[in-house]
């Protein structure tokens, strides 16, 4: 089989590439850790935007998270987190969850708070236009 067209994630050996990363767990079971487009990489270390998000996401007053990664001056990449709350919230339960649950590399260099997140028609968070929209938040680290 040989990709035709618009459907150039064909393979030519027949495989279809959907752009999930995932992980073999010792009991042969299959884990998606995300999406190869938004992996982070930053000073060389890789990072799955998921798993922090779930970090967030467990927190009380957060709705919901989205974490991204944009330029950063000496890393190549570093974490943002973009945070919808409920009113009231404060950062620093963020932090500390991060800090008690997460390796250093993976903490969020900055918390936006947000009363929504973009979304496509399916209902999906838009990750490029947070990425465009925070691409400088970090510009003067």
């Amino acid at each position: 089989m040989r990709a035709i067209g618009r459907f150039s994630e064909f393979r030519p050996d027949g495989w279809f590439i959907t752009g999930d990363m995932a992980k073999i767990d010792s009991d042969g079971y299959v884990h998606i850790v995300g999406r190869q487009k938004d992996l982070i990489i930053s000073g060389g270390l890789n990072i799955y935007p998921k798993e922090i998000e779930s970090v967030l996401d467990e927190v009380p007053g957060v709705v919901e998270s989205a974490v991204i990664g944009v330029p950063h001056p000496d890393f190549g990449e570093a974490v943002v987190a973009v945070v919808v709350a409920k009113e009231g919230f404060s950062i620093e339960g963020l932090r500390s969850s991060v800090g008690e649950k997460l390796a250093r590399f993976k903490h969020p260099r900055h918390y936006e708070i947000v009363s929504d997140l973009p979304r496509n028609a399916m209902g999906k968070v838009q990750k490029a236009e947070l990425r465009s929209r925070y691409a400088n938040v970090l510009s003067s680290s």
